[in-house]
C-alpha cells in the first residue's frame, strides 16, 4: 500500500459519525457538579474515547514513513486552542501524551496544565523554531524543509525534535465546537506522521427537544480523515465504533462522575526523549 499510494492525501478515507449526547450531557453535568475545579466538556470525552479506541486497536495509530509501516511508541494527540478567548487571538497547538494507565481525572488536569503553559507563553518552542525558520529567505527554507523530510524518511530525526513537533502525533483534533462551527473533512498533512484527523462539530439540539434543561437532547457530527495505508477499513471501523460508544455513554464504559478528593491525582511522569519517538 505505501508504494501504491505514496502520500497520505492520496490514501485518505473520509468518514462521518453522528453522536447522540443525551447521556453525555448528563455525565458532564454530574461531573462538573461534583468537581467544579476540574470541569469538563464534550472534547474531553472525545479525547478519552479516541485514546480508548487506539488502546483496543493499536494498529490503527501506526504510521508510514519512507515506504515502511511503523508501530508508534505511545498515544499522542495534538489539538489547537486559542491563546485568549478574543476575536482574532492566535491559535496555539497542544501536543500531549495520553498514557493508557492514566485516569480520566488525571487526563483532564494534565490537559488543563498543558493549555495553561501554552497560553502563558511558557512553552512556545515550536513558535520560536518557526520564527527562526521564517528569518531565512524562501530558498533556504525549502532546503531546510527538504532536509527534515529526508531525515524523517530515513528515521534519523532526533527524538528531541519529534517530541515537540505537533505533526508527529497519533491524531490531530480540530475542536470546531469551541468556535461554534460545523465540522469539516480536513486534509492530512504530508509532513510528520499523523494519519488520523478528527473534526468535532458544534452540538445541535435535536428536533422536538427542549432547548434547555436536563431533558434537552443534543447530537454532534464528527468527521474523520484516515490514512488507509495504516490499516484496513474494518479495523478503522472497530476503532471508531469504540469512540462512539465511549462518547455516547461514558458511565456505560466505566467512567464515574464522582468527586475527586484533593491530592488524589498523581502527576503523570514526563516521558524521556527516547519514549517520544513516533
Amino acid at each position: 500500500m505505501p508504494y501504491l499510494m505514496k502520500g497520505r492525501n492520496e490514501a485518505a478515507v473520509y468518514f462521518e459519525q453522528e453522536i447522540s449526547l443525551a447521556k453525555t450531557d448528563a455525565f458532564i453535568r454530574a461531573w462538573n457538579q461534583e468537581n467544579p475545579a476540574l470541569r469538563i466538556d464534550v472534547f474531553h470525552l472525545a479525547v478519552w474515547g479516541l485514546r480508548s479506541a487506539f488502546e483496543r486497536t493499536p494498529s490503527t495509530q501506526r504510521f508510514v514513513a519512507g515506504g515502511r509501516l511503523y508501530d508508534r511508541k505511545g498515544i499522542w494527540f495534538s489539538y489547537a486552542v486559542k491563546r485568549k478567548l478574543e476575536t482574532g487571538a492566535p491559535l496555539v497547538v497542544v501536543k500531549r501524551r495520553f498514557d493508557t494507565d492514566e485516569t480520566f481525572a488525571a487526563m483532564v488536569e494534565g490537559m488543563a496544565a498543558a493549555q495553561a503553559d501554552l497560553k502563558s507563553g511558557d512553552d512556545d518552542r515550536v513558535e520560536r523554531e518557526l520564527g527562526l525558520l521564517m528569518f531565512f529567505p524562501g530558498w533556504v527554507r525549502r532546503i531546510i524543509m527538504a532536509t527534515i523530510r529526508g531525515l524523517d524518511r530515513l528515521g534519523m530525526l532526533p527524538p528531541s525534535y519529534i517530541a515537540h513537533d505537533p505533526m508527529f502525533t497519533s491524531a490531530f483534533f480540530a475542536n470546531m465546537a469551541s468556535l461554534g462551527m460545523p465540522p469539516v473533512y480536513h486534509h492530512l498533512y504530508e509532513y510528520g506522521t499523523c494519519g488520523v484527523f478528527g473534526s468535532l462539530g458544534r452540538p445541535v439540539t435535536e428536533p422536538g427537544s427542549p432547548t434547555s434543561g436536563p431533558d434537552r437532547r443534543r447530537s454532534m457530527i464528527v468527521r474523520w480523515t484516515y490514512d488507509e495505508r495504516v490499516d484496513d477499513g474494518l479495523a478503522a471501523w472497530y476503532s471508531l465504533r469504540r469512540f462512539k460508544q465511549v462518547v455516547e455513554d461514558p458511565e456505560g464504559v466505566g467512567l464515574a462522575a464522582a468527586a475527586i478528593p484533593a491530592g488524589a491525582i498523581e502527576p503523570a511522569p514526563t516521558p524521556v526523549d527516547g519514549a517520544t519517538l513516533s
